[in-house]
């Protein structure tokens, strides 16, 4: 049997005394030896001037039907607020409010202060809520700069002309001034060259739209054209080559845009319904249904109606005993009616399949008297030239216009040798 060995007693009382020495030394320590209270460190600074009250803004495009005082209460609005605005449009400023306008409410905090109902890009009229409200018409400056732009035709004069970021406005301009000379859809040949100085408006830096052609010159199977633009005291804004001759003629040679020839004038042609032969006295342009057919030129509508195979039909007598007939229409324009005048490029109607028609396409006649000519080869009449009084103010425009195109050609083609040269770096032989 295992048995313990008794501990003596004197040294579990001498354990225990020690023991209880340590822990009243520790306990005075604690005591005598307290931490440091947390110190809180507060900063103030009184400001003299108060915070910048926040500037924001809210947005809203008129909608169809809607009306200012429900934009009013959507967008919450105080009735105190409205009722002033209303009383206080004493011209009936507001009242010309239409779908698509764009609407900013600006607030001072929360407070609004001001209200901008923007027409288009320049025009907008603003709302100035303060103790007294005031609405005024707004319209912005506009800075007119010069743009210039040239190609060569390899595919078709829109689409390169569009590839070297000519305004598809200005290339409409550019085919409406030559359409007398050149038919841009059956004339035009590849490597043909076009030239163009025209203005771009600009307000606060932001492009707004393009604007006239000043300058314009095209060159179509190695014939050169030139357009000037120049404000004719008696005829006002007109194109005039370097003679001083209006480029513009008495008739439009094509009526419509972009379209292309599908049936010549042709007395021995084969009718593609009746399948026999029967003159085409005429030329057909196939286009898109509702293209805008243009009149070809200044005169009195003497028909508008339908023309057995022709279908729908608009006729225009003009001077020199000249008449053109517009034919297989879809509709006419509203304001086409018998014995109303028109002008050179006013719509007339729209391309369509009326009558006996195998597609939509536009059939044209150009009538001399009794005679029924070829529109693409009839030599048509010039309009009148620049007065003689005013030539010389006209040929300085032009040596104007002309010394900035040797410009922008010089530029381009110090360009076209610094990149040729950069080309030629890049391939030398470093071996």
């Amino acid at each position: 049997m295992i048995g313990f060995k008794k501990v003596p007693t004197k040294l579990v009382l001498s354990a225990f005394f020690i023991s209880i020495f340590f822990i009243l030394l520790l306990y005075t320590d604690t005591v005598l030896n307290k931490p440091l209270p947390e110190e809180e460190i507060k900063i103030t600074k009184n400001f003299d001037e108060p915070l910048p009250i926040i500037k924001n803004k809210l947005m809203h495009q008129v909608r169809k039907g809607e009306s200012l005082s429900v934009i009013f209460e959507e967008k919450k609005v105080p009735l105190n607020t409205a009722y002033k605005i209303f009383n206080a449009d004493k011209n009936n400023v507001l009242a010309s409010i239409n779908p698509d306008d764009i609407m900013e409410f600006n607030y001072l905090g929360d407070e609004l202060s001001s209200i901008e109902i923007k027409k288009d890009k320049t025009n907008s009229i603003v709302i100035q809520i303060e103790e007294k409200i005031s609405i005024a018409k707004l319209k912005k400056e506009i800075q007119l700069i010069q743009s210039y732009g040239s190609g060569s035709i390899s595919t078709s004069f829109y689409k390169d002309a569009l590839g070297e970021g000519i305004p598809d406005s200005v290339i409409m301009d550019f085919a409406y001034i030559f359409g007398w000379d050149v038919d841009f859809i059956f004339d035009v040949r590849k490597d043909d060259k076009f030239t163009v100085i025209y203005e771009t408006e600009y307000s606060g830096g932001e492009k707004i739209s393009s604007g006239d052609i000043i300058f314009a010159e095209f060159i179509n199977n190695n014939e050169r054209y030139v357009a000037q633009r120049f404000y004719d005291k008696y005829q006002g804004k007109q194109y005039f080559n370097e003679k001083g001759e209006n480029v513009k003629k008495a008739f439009l040679r094509a009526p419509l845009d972009f379209a292309y020839i599908s049936s010549h004038f042709n007395p021995n042609r084969m009718h593609p319904i009746l399948h026999k032969i029967k003159a085409h006295n005429g030329v057909d342009y196939a286009a898109k249904r509702n293209t805008p057919v243009k009149a070809s030129g200044d005169g009195v509508v003497s028909f508008v109606g339908n023309k057995s195979g022709y279908g729908r039909t608009v006729e225009i007598k003009h001077g020199g005993n000249i008449k053109t007939l517009y034919a297989h229409l879809e509709r006419f324009n509203k304001k086409t009616k018998v014995g109303a005048k028109v002008k050179q490029g006013e719509i007339i109607a729209y391309v369509g399949d009326s009558g006996r028609a195998t597609g939509t396409h536009l059939h044209f006649e150009f009538w001399q008297g009794t005679k029924r000519t070829d529109p693409v080869k009839v030599q048509l009449p010039s309009a009148q030239p620049i007065s003689k009084e005013e030539l010389d103010k006209f040929l300085s425009e032009l040596g104007i216009s002309l010394q900035k195109l040797a410009e922008y050609n010089q530029t381009d083609n110090c360009l076209l040798y610094t990149s040729d040269a950069a080309d030629e770096e890049d391939s030398v032989d470093l071996g």
